[in-house]
């Protein structure tokens, strides 16, 4: 079953969500929302290498993708109808605990700060998914998450092409293969729409700021850790092996 171009439009408008007036100042310490100077602007000389505004968002969004991709993956593990489906949610689950603990690990030497909860549109994706049931659950989890992961993927490059950061760098590595594996094995659930998928990467909804910011943590708050379950064995380096040609 795939998705119509209406259900998939209202699954990525998400609902207006009210945040405090702490969250709305959070870009700014997070460098989500850039203030002067755009990202190419050098915020921080480190022993690493020059941290930009474009290497601190970016691993704020790695941090974030899994805050929400995590919870969606062990769901996948648990009600997914395939193998397939199940295999999926395995390495989703392994992928972003793995580069979680690489967030967690260089965020205090670039004196990042992290999120510990995922953007309203991100928590509102979350929300869709666990709404629904059966074949239809594993639909609309599919495609969101093929979206998203097509929009990060270019992201990715760029980030690996420009950044003078190592830290950042190999932050940029881990993602790449890992993006490039959930791809594939998303679309090895054979429920990938593609036409839907193509345009919602090549035309996403223009939400507010505050809807695709993850909201700031709590003063003194510990930062929240994503574990990967025991015996979890799934390879996350490389894609897995496409189709052979006889």
């Amino acid at each position: 079953m795939r998705l119509t171009r209406t259900t998939a439009a209202t699954v990525f408008v998400c609902g207006t969500l009210v945040l405090t007036l702490t969250a709305l100042a959070y870009p700014t310490m997070l460098g989500v929302r850039n203030t002067t100077g755009g990202p190419d602007r050098v915020i921080a000389e480190t022993r690493y290498g020059p941290l930009t505004e474009a290497d601190r968002d970016f691993v704020v969004k790695v941090r974030a993708a899994g805050l929400w991709e995590y919870p969606l993956g062990l769901m996948a593990m648990e009600r997914g109808t395939t193998p397939e489906m199940k295999e999926a949610g395995e390495h989703l689950v392994a992928g972003h605990a793995r580069l979680d603990a690489t967030c967690r690990k260089i965020a205090p030497e670039l004196g990042i700060t992290l999120p510990n909860l995922a953007s309203p549109q991100q928590q509102q994706f979350v929300a869709t998914v666990d709404g629904s049931a059966g074949r239809q659950f594993d639909t609309t989890a599919v495609n969101i998450m093929r979206v998203t992961h097509g929009q990060i993927f270019p992201a990715i490059a760029k980030i690996r092409g420009n950044t003078g950061n190592s830290l950042v760098r190999q932050l940029a590595d881990q993602a790449n293969d890992t993006v490039l594996d959930h791809i594939t094995v998303l679309e090895r659930t054979g429920l990938v729409n593609f036409d839907q998928v193509n345009l919602q990467q090549t035309a996403p909804p223009d939400l507010p700021g505050a809807q695709v910011t993850p909201p700031a943590p709590a003063p003194g708050e510990p930062v929240k850790s994503l574990t990967e379950p025991p015996g979890l064995d799934v390879n996350t380096a490389s894609p897995a092996p496409g189709p052979t040609v006889r």
